[in-house]
């Protein structure tokens, strides 16, 4: 089953799907899908880090998402938009070859039988990117996340720390 978890920053889409999580498994897994990009970004990390207690197991994995999960787990894979980074900043800003990769590796993560929450945002209900590089990442990020949506079997949009059912 696919659970996506979308909103815009800070929204608590973290700790809802954490809760989730813990409402299915006593012994769910964590996938951290973002590169260390500097040391603000290692603190917030680290924060997140300590949100979580002994019953998760972590597990860092920048872009094969699917190869890190087992039959009937309980998966929160966090986050699209850091992993959608990766592929983005591999193939050199390409939208059409990120978006190509991201897809081919969605479909065998849909594949697999278990239990995923996959948390993104809504950058694009934000503020209007001003560089070229940083519309087409806001394209590349809506097209992912609509992909998602149409293959997930809930849908939360979080807003204010409340969830909003959207599927």
């Amino acid at each position: 089953m696919i659970h996506y978890i979308t909103g815009g920053e800070r929204s608590g889409k973290s700790s809802y799907a954490q809760n989730l999580a813990l409402s299915l498994s006593s012994s769910p897994k964590y996938i951290a899908t973002s590169r260390i990009w500097d040391e603000d970004h290692q603190k917030r990390i680290d924060r997140h880090k300590d949100d979580r207690d002994k019953r998760w197991t972590s597990v860092e994995e920048e872009k094969f998402l699917s190869g890190v999960i087992e039959e009937n787990e309980v998966v929160v894979i966090d986050c699209v938009t850091l992993w959608l980074t990766n592929f983005f900043v591999d193939c050199k800003n390409d939208t059409e070859l990120s978006l190509q990769q991201a897809k081919e590796e969605l479909n065998k993560l849909f594949s697999v039988k278990a239990e995923i929450i996959i948390i993104s945002n809504e950058i694009g209900m934000g503020v209007h990117a001003q560089t070229e590089v940083g519309r087409k990442f806001t394209e590349l990020q809506g097209w992912v996340n609509q992909y998602i949506a149409q293959h997930a079997d809930t849908a939360v949009l979080m807003v204010s720390g409340l969830p909003l059912k959207l599927k």
